[in-house]
């Protein structure tokens, strides 16, 4: 009944809130920093999230859904999309990159492959997405609004193009956004019409937050992640669930990764 009930995502976002406790995850980090003898296999918090939530997908396969129509649909990989401003300064591009995480893929290899495809996207050598968005964007602004309507519309019946929705970064099982690569707060982000993405993903940045241990309060330092969940795909219990394991694995990354 939920599509039927609820027929867009936006009116079916759930917002849910995390603080992480980073005191075991920045020691593990900066330990296996010491052991990489190759700078672009260093690991990053940003890695450790993206691993985590991508393993959290593989695990708890019900997440990974989305929902077209009235109907929602098992996705068979999972698929993670974000952005990265080509250059620190206000009118710079953001390079929007989606990547495929495999079930069996080691933390290393993340890194090290996502440090070379990040500095793919910061080039000025136009991306295959920037090839198709100027080829629409000389389109009239009618006659373009006519085409993203049907696109929608081919996707809906099963029949749009597969090689625009694989190059796409909003069909994609999650988009994350790390604000704290700009130093500020995570944000409630809403999701998008456009595509089939039902998890939005924000990174705030580390903070050192006042705890209580023992009779002694002492700084430690904190991640706020906020995320936007289509309901239609899960309940929530176990997306809170699937979530809480994520936390988990965030904290503490020695208790699962080797």
């Amino acid at each position: 009944m939920m599509g039927f009930l609820m027929r867009r995502r936006n009116e079916s976002a759930v917002y849910f809130e995390q603080h992480i406790d980073l005191s075991r995850t920045l020691v593990w980090i900066e330990t296996q920093k010491a052991r990489a003898g190759d700078v672009t296999s260093r690991i990053t918090l940003f890695h450790l999230i993206l691993h985590s939530l991508a393993s959290v997908l593989h695990e708890r396969e019900r997440l990974n859904r989305f929902t077209v129509g009235r109907r929602t649909y098992q996705r068979n990989d999972v698929f993670l999309s974000f952005a990265a401003k080509k250059k620190m300064s206000d009118d710079a591009p953001l390079a929007t990159i989606k990547r495929r995480f495999a079930r069996d893929e080691k933390l290393d290899d993340l890194a090290r492959e996502l440090s070379g495809e990040i500095t793919e996207a910061r080039a000025d050598k136009p991306s295959a997405m920037d090839k198709e968005l100027k080829i629409l964007l000389a389109f009239p602004g009618f006659l373009l609004g006519w085409m993203i309507a049907l696109l929608r519309g081919l996707y809906a019946w099963g029949l749009a193009p597969r090689k625009l929705i694989d190059t796409d970064p909003l069909y994609t099982s999650a988009f994350v956004a790390n604000l704290g690569s700009i130093k500020i707060d995570a944000a409630y982000h809403h999701l998008y019409e456009h595509g089939n993405c039902p998890l939005f993903v924000t990174i705030g940045q580390v903070a050192q937050v006042p705890v209580v241990d023992g009779d002694q309060i002492v700084a430690r330092p904190h991640l706020t992640i906020r995320y936007t969940f289509d309901e239609r795909v899960e309940d929530g219990l176990y997306c809170a669930r699937s979530l809480q394991l994520l936390s988990q694995r965030i904290a503490d990354p020695a208790s699962w990764l080797a």
